[in-house]
């Protein structure tokens, strides 16, 4: 099991840029899937981008591909979420995530793969 807490959130302008983290604690050692998924009022929760630990391969959502970027710095245990070029559609609730342990990433991220959740951090992007 993992702790998982997202930061960064904010507002900004239309084509502008914004990075959010999370950090991890627990069991961070041990190969999983991890994931950013974001709801947007009225809408279902959407699977962004995920990337499995032991290997680095990161997988993105069509709507994302190009402009979004996850990463994870595994010296300080914190996932991150670059986000370039963001557009009013891109405003939600942005959650990190986190899958049991060797459970590799699927290329469409489901919500139903992760085990651990964080509170989320609120994006907004004005036009």
């Amino acid at each position: 099991q993992v702790q998982l807490a997202e930061s960064g959130g904010g507002s900004v302008q239309a084509g502008g840029s914004l990075r959010i983290s999370c950090a991890e604690s627990g069991y961070t050692w041990l190969s999983r899937c991890m994931g950013w998924f974001r709801q947007a009022p009225g809408k279902e929760r959407e699977g962004v981008a995920s990337l499995y630990t032991g290997t680095g391969i990161t997988y993105y959502a069509d709507s994302v591909k190009g402009r979004f970027t996850i990463s994870r710095d595994n010296a300080k245990n914190t996932l991150y979420l670059q986000m370039n070029s963001l557009k009013p559609e891109d405003t939600a609730m942005y959650y990190c995530a986190a899958s049991r342990p060797q459970r590799l990433c699927a290329q469409r991220l489901n919500d139903y793969d992760m085990t651990d959740w964080g509170i989320g951090t609120l994006v907004t992007i004005s036009s």
